[in-house]
């Protein structure tokens, strides 16, 4: 009699994505699970991260660019912008190009930790050269002196103690003024970022020469502080306590009032409130009248249970 073969079983899940996979060989592009996974931004922020990591490099990515491609809007797509941004995945900077004209470079990071990682071993090397070199220049070459009699031996009085040289005290490491400076802390940015939250904030940046004359800001400024207000926002300030906070009693002459604020809204930063916990009513069952908390009434967990297994009919169980 033949052996009867087993039948492995199979090893798809027998809930939740199964996944149909067929082997790329062109059209596609490796995308790190730190973005495509992100438990703080938001679907849009990872679906244009994921695109922007697809792209070739020199490809523009302004907001109206890709506006014109997607159906989100402006306001939208700059918003998940600014959320790559705050997490690492992109880094935007200005430089001077030919003719005198500023342009906009954007980076983008498919490992911001490990990126940061190596800037910063970079500049502590940097650094850490730097100073040796200011310390420790290189020592001068050192002449023997011919060898003369030792001078006979002075008697030195019994009263008199030796007197004991205390060793010169080392040398103090001080970094170099060239040594790059640490980078400075990040602008707060709001925990759930929406259009109208960035929106709200730019109006009060916007409106604030009127009651300060001395913040008159750029848009470029704008743009750059909008995030640490709409943090304060969303920690419950108030506009007015906001601008109270951020203008009150400046520095004469203010040469920077950008940098003022920056500075302002980082320090002062208010602590988030304190999400309130709901209280949920006490109701007395409908079998037993004994009191349990629920949002509606009804019968306590262990009456609801007796009604389930209290059924005629028999309970069949799966083998």
């Amino acid at each position: 009699m033949d052996t009867q073969q087993a039948i492995a079983p199979s090893r798809a899940p027998s809930a939740g994505v199964v996944h149909i996979n067929i082997r790329l060989t062109d059209g596609y592009s490796i995308i790190s699970n730190r973005l495509s996974q992100h438990r703080d931004m938001s679907l849009l922020a990872i679906g244009l991260g994921t695109h922007i990591q697809s792209l070739p490099a020199g490809r523009r990515i302004g907001v109206k660019a890709l506006a014109a491609i997607f159906p989100e809007s402006e306001a939208r797509i700059a918003a998940a912008l600014r959320e790559l941004e705050h997490h690492g995945f992109l880094r935007r900077t200005r430089e001077r190009v030919r003719g005198g004209r500023v342009a906009t470079r954007t980076e983008s990071y498919n490992h911001p930790e490990a990126a940061a990682r190596r800037a910063e071993a970079g500049a502590r090397a940097g650094a850490v050269a730097t100073s040796a070199r200011a310390i420790d220049p290189a020592p001068a070459p050192v002449r023997v002196p011919e060898r003369e009699p030792a001078p006979a031996p002075v008697p030195v009085p019994a009263s008199e103690p030796p007197v004991v040289r205390e060793p010169d005290p080392a040398p103090r490491l001080v970094p170099s003024p060239a040594a790059p400076k640490p980078p400075p802390p990040p602008l707060p940015f709001p925990r759930r970022p929406s259009a109208p939250l960035f929106d709200e904030a730019a109006r009060l940046l916007a409106g604030l020469q009127v009651s300060a004359p001395l913040f008159a800001l750029s848009e470029v400024d704008v743009e750059r502080l909008t995030p640490g207000v709409a943090a304060w926002l969303e920690r419950g300030v108030r506009p007015d306590a906001v601008r109270v906070a951020l203008t009150d009693d400046p520095p004469v002459p203010l040469r920077h009032p950008a940098k003022l604020l920056r500075h302002r809204l980082i320090a002062l930063l208010p602590p988030p409130v304190p999400a309130a916990v709901p209280v949920v009513p006490l109701q007395n069952c409908d079998d037993c009248d004994r009191a349990f908390r629920s949002p509606v009434p009804g019968c306590c967990g262990e009456c609801r249970d007796v009604r389930a297994y209290a059924d005629d009919e028999p309970c069949l169980l799966g083998a």
